[in-house]
């Protein structure tokens, strides 16, 4: 089932107490310590544009690209709104193509964990080393396999006046594969004739495979990228085991 098709209506309501603000000045001040304060950055994964406007506002020339048209159409939405001169574009990450090279890639909020397969990781972090300039910067967050242990088998609701949602969650530990199945639903506009509200239901299915900072490290370097470092998400500290969410920085060294 193709995801981020009906949650994407409401994925910024649901989302909305993600520290994009904090997640993107810990971006810029990362950038910073390798020279990169302006020019081209591109972010993979970019869903409804939330860290893609902020990074415009703090002066970058940002590119967004992502699979999903809905999140894309809300993302261009932002940007009207915005008048940052952002382009979008409607690519996997496994194979996506750019005019030219960029000072910087960022990802986040968890993109790298929808790449289900080793061979893809390498695959998106190849052409990423291939589209940085000289000496660019490749900054990406990850979930580990802890996290989505810690997570298991779990059912999540969260209830609001103008929609819901059920949050069915798996985790195979065999094959670190994480599914949540997503039941939305949504307040319609209409009403019916009785004057009771309608509701909208949508259902996806989500995969997300965890991966440790040794097997990211490894994808890095097969691709032929520099890896700098790594640090906790949440803390901004050494990892650790019980760290959930990881913070990897490499950087383009060479192309064949």
């Amino acid at each position: 089932m193709k995801e981020y098709t009906g949650f994407a209506a409401v994925y910024d309501r649901f989302m909305d107490e993600t520290p994009y603000d904090v997640w993107c000045e810990n971006i810029v001040r990362e950038l910073g310590r390798h020279d990169i304060k302006d020019g081209l950055v591109l972010e993979l994964g970019c869903g409804t544009g939330c860290m893609t406007e902020l990074l415009a506002g703090k002066g970058y020339d940002m590119i967004g690209i992502d699979m999903s048209d809905e999140m894309l159409n809300l993302a261009a939405g932002k940007r009207e709104q915005s008048g940052h001169d952002i382009l979008y574009l409607n690519q996997d990450m496994r194979e996506f193509e750019l005019y030219g090279t960029v000072r910087a890639v960022v990802s986040v909020c968890d993109s790298m964990n929808y790449l289900l397969a080793k061979e893809d990781v390498i695959a998106c972090f190849r052409l990423v080393n291939n589209y940085l300039d000289p000496g660019g910067i490749f900054m990406f967050d990850f979930n580990t396999k802890y996290k989505y242990e810690t997570i298991g088998d779990a059912t999540i609701a969260e209830n609001r006046e103008e929609c819901s949602f059920i949050w069915e969650n798996f985790y195979d530990k065999d094959s670190c594969i994480n599914e949540y199945d997503l039941t939305i639903f949504v307040r319609n506009e209409e009403v019916s004739e009785g004057g009771q509200e309608l509701f909208l239901r949508f259902s996806e299915a989500h995969f997300q495979r965890g991966y440790t900072l040794a097997e990211m490290k490894e994808m890095v370097q097969a691709a032929e990228l520099e890896f700098v470092r790594a640090y906790d998400a949440d803390t901004l500290l050494e990892v650790t085991d019980t760290s959930e969410r990881i913070y990897c920085i490499a950087r383009e060294k060479g192309k064949k």
